[in-house]
């Protein structure tokens, strides 16, 4: 029965090398075809990403400005966004050509290296930014929340939905002021499950920040429902 197995293994890595002839897997990053063991993206653009190294240091500039306006902990951003370049290109595919598991790949990216800061340890749940139900509809999920699922899984805190909603449906932040952003989702979101935010410690969660008026916004209503303290987390600032 081992060998059986072995061998049907090995037939299925053979397949799986034939079919890339024909039907290259490319990396998101380059555009460059991916060898054997990689996924998503090659070992050169993980090796090249604009990281921010935000975690290494003791303040960053995103952490200075929303400080300033709302009680959190820390932020952390993995990235930084390169008009046109590779972590834009990641970003439009999560988004809009049906990518998720790009998400998952930065969240296990990013979440070894924070795996690393011990204070994470002291959290008790990852939150996602959550989509408005017509829009996480539309798209088929919230690219948030697979950020979060794979920091999830290196970090060992558990994800969840269940506590936040968007009740509001808005229209794009990205070409809106800073005062405009606010406005847009200042009232929008709502705490719907109270026990998994009272005297919580928790992370939330977001795939870009620009502003951070929807961080604040979020901060907010959580803060409201009783939550112990906040740390941000955020794959891209732009």
């Amino acid at each position: 029965m081992i060998a059986i197995a072995h061998y049907s293994k090995a037939l299925s890595s053979i397949f799986r090398d034939f079919i890339s002839l024909f039907f290259p897997t490319y990396c998101f990053g380059c555009n460059n075809s991916i060898v054997k063991g990689e996924d998503i993206l090659c070992t050169r653009c993980i090796i090249n990403l604009p990281k921010t190294d935000y975690h290494l240091q003791e303040t960053n500039p995103i952490k200075e400005r929303l400080v300033a306006r709302m009680p959190i902990d820390n932020v952390y951003v993995f990235l930084k966004f390169n008009k046109k370049g590779s972590v834009q290109r990641l970003l439009h595919q999560l988004k809009y050509n049906n990518r998720p598991e790009i998400g998952i790949i930065m969240g296990k990216i990013y979440g070894m290296e924070l795996s690393k800061l011990k204070l994470l340890t002291q959290y008790d749940l990852i939150i996602p930014v959550p989509l408005h139900i017509a829009r996480r509809r539309k798209r088929g999920y919230n690219q948030s929340t697979q950020f979060a699922e794979g920091l999830s899984l290196v970090l060992g805190i558990k994800t969840s939905e269940a506590a936040l909603i968007k009740a509001v449906s808005t229209s794009s932040q990205t070409k809106k002021s800073r005062i405009d952003r606010w406005e847009n989702v200042k009232s929008v979101f709502r705490v719907i499950n109270k026990n998994l935010v009272i005297d919580k410690s928790i992370i939330l969660v977001d795939d870009v920040i620009t502003t951070g008026a929807t961080i604040e916004a979020v901060s907010s209503v959580l803060h409201d429902a009783g939550c112990k303290r906040i740390t941000v987390i955020c794959i891209a600032e732009a």
